[in-house]
């Protein structure tokens, strides 16, 4: 057999192969999915090249049995992926939210288009990000990360990886069509460059194993299927040991856990970059394609002698609350820019402590026009 094909070296790529290249190198050997546009380049890159580094690429017959499988082939001790877009990602809520609760690594990528509904198929928005951190019911937390360039989709996707394994926990990538589909300079490592995460195995014999045991950091550790450890896994609340536990105080315990695990491990997962943060008086707050365009509003404020700074969110899910509230201290306003009619803003708002936050609404279909942040940007100095 011929030995796996990895590719390594500079590449020009759109941000939806890129992403499949940083699964692959991460470790993704299943990946099930439906077409969508505009994921569905994610799709037929894995279908291509899985097979060549001895994965299983599946087409579902729609998004739900697609995260459906990808849950499966986790618990079979594969890195799993699946990747999907607008109504796509609403169907596969339920099974996220079963995720959650059996904690199973995985990844989810979602490349978000303009909605409600169908909307703009083949074309940008934002509006899925407050839906990944609240979409399925009950409480519960996640980890969502935002690339701004098909080279961060590729490292975020290895990132996005090595997390869901940390954490046992479904990690979402929430990009957008214009990252997508754009195509840049992709810079890919070697595998033996990259530092992997492996799941983390149970270190008792079998007779002593509960799969739902937390280690110190709260997290279980995790045996497969086949590997001689015998185990139960439900979506209802359940004990230590996987099996129903139909309490109060059972819930309290696991649910508490569920959140703990990520809520008290912030500081591990949370990424932003900043730029003048200090002492401006005014912090454009973004992710994704938009912080990208903020680029050049904050560049042409800072030629007006507006002292101006940007915070960008690589890590959305869990919140940077902490951060947020010490740049308020000194800063008077922020302006946050997205590809819909205010998702984010509220939480940069709940955080800023009465300091003005300016929403830069765009309803999709297009990335803002850096003019109209650098209004906004002017009205908040005002």
């Amino acid at each position: 057999m011929s030995q796996p094909r990895h590719l390594a070296g500079e590449f020009f790529l759109s941000g939806d192969e890129a992403c499949a290249e940083g699964a692959i190198n991460a470790g993704c050997r299943f990946f099930a999915g439906y077409p969508i546009t505009p994921a569905t380049e994610i799709a037929e890159r894995m279908s291509e090249r899985l097979p060549e580094v001895g994965g299983t690429y599946i087409q579902m017959e729609d998004e739900l049995a697609s995260m459906a499988a990808v849950l499966g082939a986790s618990w079979g001790g594969v890195k799993a992926m699946t990747a999907t877009s607008g109504p796509g990602f609403s169907l596969m809520m339920e099974n996220i939210g079963l995720g959650a609760m059996t904690e199973t690594p995985c990844v989810v990528v979602d490349i978000q288009r303009a909605g409600p509904s169908t909307g703009l198929p083949t074309l940008t928005g934002q509006g899925d990000m407050l839906q990944a951190r609240w979409g399925s019911h009950g409480c519960y937390s996640i980890i969502a990360l935002s690339p701004d360039s098909p080279q961060e989709l590729y490292d975020l996707t290895i990132k996005a990886f090595n997390l869901s394994e940390q954490f046992r926990v479904p990690v979402l990538i929430m990009s957008e069509a214009a990252t997508g589909h754009m195509y840049e300079r992709v810079v890919i490592k070697s595998v033996e460059e990259l530092e992997l995460l492996p799941r983390r195995k149970p270190n008792v014999p079998p007779e002593e194993y509960l799969p739902y045991q937390p280690d110190d950091d709260l997290v279980p550790a995790m045996a497969s299927a086949g590997e001689g450890y015998g185990f139960h896994t439900t979506g209802l609340t359940h004990d230590e040991r996987g099996y129903p536990a139909m309490s109060v105080e059972a819930q309290d315990r696991l649910i508490r856990r569920l959140v703990d695990k990520i809520e008290k491990n912030k500081d591990a997962i949370i990424e932003l970059e900043e730029d003048g943060t200090e002492n401006a008086e005014v912090i454009v707050c973004s992710y994704g394609i938009s912080a990208r365009i903020s680029q050049m509003a904050v560049q042409m404020a800072r030629d007006e002698g507006m002292k101006v700074g940007i915070l960008r969110l690589i890590t959305v899910w869990p919140f940077p609350d902490e951060r947020i509230r010490g740049l308020a201290q000194t800063a008077r306003a922020f302006v946050v820019p997205e590809i819909n009619y205010g998702q984010i803003v509220r939480e940069v708002e709940r955080c800023a402590g009465g300091k003005r936050t300016v929403l830069v609404p765009h309803m999709g279909g297009t990335v803002h026009n850096p003019h109209t942040i650098f209004e906004a940007i002017r009205q908040a100095v005002k």
